[in-house]
């Protein structure tokens, strides 16, 4: 059984699928669940220091809100998760979590309806976790539960 479960959450149709995915293990309830919230800064920063300042105000506020509906999905479900909200390359800051909390499964999301060419020339956050962190990885795709209001 995993004691310790992260799941990256920024309020995408895919990272919604792995918050289902993460209530369809039915964890035990002494299982910690950790919700991460990732702004990648290094998308804003070619913009200009003023534009990448608003921008980066403007998407903080919005994965926040998103985080209170993702933690709200999964006390719902009886889980009981623990929020992180953090900044950098999500790769990476996964990466970093997964040592410093000692996490045994990594949950992230996936579209499949990204054109192959694109997943191939930018790279896949999955495909770079699977590589870089020492637990195991699930890797939730299209989601087929709608988002509730």
């Amino acid at each position: 059984m995993y004691r310790k479960i992260l799941v990256a959450y920024n309020g995408t149709p895919e990272s919604r699928s792995a918050l289902y995915s993460c209530i369809q293990l039915a964890p035990a309830p002494e299982v910690e669940i950790h919700l991460l919230g990732v702004i990648n800064l290094a998308t804003y920063l070619m913009a200009g220091e003023f534009v990448a300042e608003s921008a980066i105000r403007a998407e903080k506020t919005l994965l926040e809100q998103e985080l209170i509906k993702g933690h709200k999905l999964l006390s719902d479900a009886g889980l009981k998760p623990i929020d992180h909200f953090e900044s950098g390359e999500p790769v990476n800051v996964i990466s970093d979590l997964v040592g410093k909390l000692g996490i045994d499964l990594v949950i992230v999301g996936h579209s499949r309806k990204r054109p192959l060419a694109t997943r191939w020339w930018r790279g896949s956050v999955d495909t770079l976790l699977v590589e870089k962190v020492p637990c195991s990885v699930l890797v939730a795709t299209d989601p087929c539960v709608p988002w509730p209001a």
